[in-house]
């Protein structure tokens, strides 16, 4: 059976298989975990971008976030597994943190968000430990100044967690770029999750989550974002290709 979408491998994984990897990971390794969301738009990149292919080839566990990917698996014949979203496995770990009494970074997002953020999971899950910063103001030119101040904090609070905010594919990059900072750290990339967190996003209605159309409500909501769905025809073209390439073999 095929077992790759766009030329990456998918592993089909369940959340509570996620979730036991992590716990058996925490403390016991000095490698990060990376963990990456593959949704239609984070797939093109992979065939638009070598080192972005790379990253997300060689991530220890690749999430299944976008129903474009599990509808791209249905015709395909791949074995996509259980859909996790970002924010899905965002409240997973803070869920975790507080069970196991973990320490969390939060970075990215807008000015000052993932330090209140820090603050109301610090009050929810007291037996965890929670700090949160902006960091880096533009992520496409970081400054070297905001790079090292987060390797302080690092360094200092020894997270067991780290979850960025910075979107894709830079966040990623940005985590592979500097993974020796982050050994024995739990890393993610969740995009825009920090806004979902805090409100200041609307999550979409329970039907509409149903049926995988958050990416719609999005764009209804968030108009700007209409350039990012290009991808998505790009997505539905090359998945297209990839299936009647393969059958014309």
């Amino acid at each position: 059976m095929n077992k790759k979408i766009l030329n990456i491998e998918i592993e089909p994984l369940r959340k509570i298989d996620v979730l036991e990897k992590i716990k058996k990971y925490i403390g016991h390794f000095t490698y990060p975990l990376h963990i990456v969301s593959l949704n239609p738009e984070n797939l093109v990149l992979t065939t638009e971008n070598l080192n972005f292919k790379r990253i997300v080839e060689t991530a220890q566990i690749k999430l299944i976030d976008g129903v474009g990917v599990v509808l791209a698996g249905r015709l395909l014949g791949v074995k996509v597994g259980e859909r996790i979203t970002g924010v899905t496995m965002m409240g997973e770990l803070i869920e975790l943190a507080g069970k196991m009494r973990l320490t969390v970074l939060l970075i990215g997002g807008k000015s000052d968000l993932a330090l209140s953020l820090s603050k109301c999971q610090q009050e929810k899950y007291p037996q965890a430990k929670f700090f949160g910063l902006e960091g880096i103001k533009n992520i496409k030119n970081p400054k070297k100044e905001e790079e090292e101040a987060i390797f302080s904090i690092v360094r200092t609070a020894r997270p067991n967690i780290v979850i960025v905010a910075f979107g894709s594919p830079e966040q990623e990059l940005w985590l592979d770029r500097h993974n020796n900072k982050f050994s024995g750290i739990v890393c993610i990339g969740v995009g825009g999750a920090f806004d979902y967190f805090s409100g200041n996003i609307v999550h979409a209605p329970s039907i509409i989550r149903r049926f995988g159309l958050e990416w719609l409500f999005r764009l209804l909501i968030q108009p700007w974002r209409w350039r990012r769905q290009l991808r998505l025809i790009k997505f539905i073209w090359l998945v297209i290709k990839q299936k009647f390439g393969k059958r014309n073999s």
